[in-house]
């Protein structure tokens, strides 16, 4: 009994929904629409409604990429790549939006949509819904640009506390950073400081055991482009851990980076060769398994950085090894790289990991750490490796289009 009623209710929802979505004789010009391809949100479909959105790339008109990067003010750009398929082929354009850090997010999505239409405007123009577009300037132009008071200085200061417990536990975070930076095409300035401090309370029978850890640190980098290929540069790092064993750690490193492709193609791909040496001061906390409280060695590192995005997905990746010179079987080697990938209509393969061999933990405290900085990970152990991984799929199957929007018990 129960199963019939169930086959019946399935068939009434099936048969209304059939009588209420089927196609109006009226839309005519629907499928005179271009077909694009793009990851598109719910906001973008409802303020472009003019195109079809569809779910595989071959039936395309058209396909978009999109890829966001932060600027040096603490915004955003954004970069669509459009690309013609079948009787556009031979057209491609690329377009950027730019976001100040203090844009709130509708005006950061508004911006994009305004982009993508003035992208998607030679395109429907060559369709039969060209007749209804309309294009208009709403601002007068000045004949002078005012310049920046700031000279390109960016600042920004934050500070966040966290706590939650009950009877037999209880957890405090405390965070606060400043930065000044200053970012343009020829050169490029960071500075940031900040503090991390988190308290633990955790209470077994009779026994209360307590955690602190606080982390100290800044930062400070300049970099001076040489050509559309080559770049010089330096970094400087100063840090006070509980967790790493220093009472005062100062990095200061040199470097030099090769850009296989011009960098003005970053955005699409990218991959550099880097290339730092410098020296490291340290003040520890406690004596080290190699019998230090403190010292000053020098080391080098080598890395590779690779990232590509292409209409078939997108691979990123990156391959370092950092060694000391006092003795080179001091060392770290670290693989990190995901991917993204369309296997084929519908189905996405993602992927990521990293590995490392750990053989460089010269501040390694001597001695056991207690069980409580174990068990709440507050002080360093000594490893040979780490890793992590994660992977999914996902498929998609029925109408290539994808233009309706219905938010309704979205909730």
């Amino acid at each position: 009994m129960k199963k019939t009623v169930l086959i019946l209710t399935m068939l009434f929802f099936a048969t209304l929904s059939w009588s209420q979505e089927t196609p109006a004789a009226s839309d005519t010009i629907r499928k005179d629409a271009l077909n694009v391809f793009m990851v598109a949100t719910d906001y973008i479909k409802k303020e472009i409604p003019y195109i079809n959105y569809v779910r595989d790339r071959k039936v395309a008109d058209l396909y978009i990429i999109s890829t966001t990067e932060r600027t040096g003010s603490g915004g955003m750009v954004t970069t669509f790549f459009m690309v013609g398929q079948g009787k556009f082929e031979g057209m491609a354009d690329t377009l950027k939006c730019n976001s100040n850090p203090d844009d709130t997010y509708d005006i950061r999505r508004a911006k994009e949509v305004k982009t993508l239409k003035l992208g998607l405007a030679r395109y429907v123009a060559r369709t039969p819904l060209a007749q209804y577009l309309n294009v208009s300037f709403s601002q007068p132009l000045s004949e002078t640009v005012s310049s920046d008071i700031w000279n390109s200085w960016v600042y920004r200061a934050s500070l966040s506390a966290y706590t939650s417990g009950q009877s037999t536990y209880s957890y405090g975070y405390l965070f606060g950073s400043l930065s000044a930076n200053r970012i343009t095409e020829k050169s490029k300035f960071r500075s940031s400081f900040g503090l991390d401090f988190q308290n633990d309370r955790s209470t077994y029978g009779d026994t209360t055991y307590r955690s602190t850890y606080l982390d100290k640190y800044g930062t400070l980098s300049y970099v001076k482009s040489i050509n559309n290929h080559w770049s010089i540069g330096a970094s400087g790092y100063v840090q006070s851990s509980s967790y790493s064993n220093f009472d005062l750690s100062i990095n200061i490193n040199p470097g030099i980076e090769y850009d296989i492709f011009p960098y003005s193609e970053s955005t699409r791909r990218i991959l550099t060769l880097q290339y730092e040496a410098g020296l490291e001061i340290n003040d520890y906390v406690d004596e080290t398994i190699r019998f230090k409280t403190s010292e000053t060695v020098g080391s080098h590192s080598l890395s590779a950085y690779f990232s590509v995005i292409q209409k078939w997905g997108s691979v990123s990746s990156s391959l370092s090894w950092r060694n000391y010179f006092f003795n080179w079987s001091y060392y770290r080697i670290r693989l990190y790289t995901s991917a993204s990938l369309r296997i084929f209509k519908g189905l996405s393969f993602n992927i990521s990991g990293s590995i490392a061999s750990v053989h460089d933990q010269i501040s390694l405290p001597a001695g056991n750490a207690s069980l409580e900085d174990v068990l709440l990970r507050r002080k360093m152990q000594a490893t040979e490796y780490t890793y992590s991984t994660s992977f999914g799929f996902s498929y998609t199957f029925g109408s290539i289009y994808n233009n309706v929007v219905n938010p309704r018990f979205d909730n």
